[in-house]
């Protein structure tokens, strides 16, 4: 078996690249992925929708136009990452299928696992953490993905996982997965 200085040595860091309607636990599962690599001496960023929001892409809003730049910047520092030899959790909606395949050219499909999270809109909403469905239905925000606005599932994701049925640990085993098989 292989021990984790082995690993540390071996592996090529990646994009774990998330993609689920608000409120379905990618950053949940971020930040328990990203202690499962740092358990293992590797080094990881999470690159999260909110956080990014907040500081590199915070003169974006949430039509196509912007929801495309703000992939296309997350990507470009996604790579630098890899290049850099750092993992790169990353949790953002990025609704749309033609901004992850950019996102997936950008870092390189060597390097890029796209993960599905595929919790329900239903169950979605009723977890709501930030209250966003809630005032989507109430019409106070325009262009809400899932309700005002389309979320396009992935067609051939690397991992979908359902986080209403696969508890946070046995997510991150199969994101483990992703490239312990590499």
């Amino acid at each position: 078996m292989q021990s984790d200085r082995d690993l540390k040595a071996e592996t090529m860091p990646m994009t774990f690249w998330m993609t689920g309607l608000p409120g379905s636990g990618k950053s949940t599962l971020a930040t328990a992925m990203k202690t499962a690599l740092q358990e293992r001496g590797l080094n990881c960023c999470i690159l999260d929708g909110d956080v990014m929001r907040q500081g590199l892409t915070r003169d974006l809003g949430f039509s196509a136009t912007d929801r495309r730049e703000n992939i296309r910047r997350v990507a470009e520092v996604a790579r630098l990452l890899n290049d850099a030899g750092v993992f790169v959790v990353s949790a953002l909606v990025s609704p749309a299928l033609d901004d992850r395949a950019m996102a997936r050219k950008i870092i390189g499909d060597a390097r890029f696992r796209e993960i599905y999270i595929a919790t329900p809109l239903a169950v979605c909403e009723i977890r709501d953490p930030k209250g966003l469905y809630r005032r989507a239905r109430k019409g106070e925000i325009a262009n809400m993905t899932g309700v005002g606005s389309p979320y396009e599932i992935p067609v051939a994701p690397e991992l979908v996982i359902d986080t209403a049925e696969v508890p946070v640990t046995d997510a991150v085993a199969r994101m483990l997965g992703l490239f312990l098989r590499n």
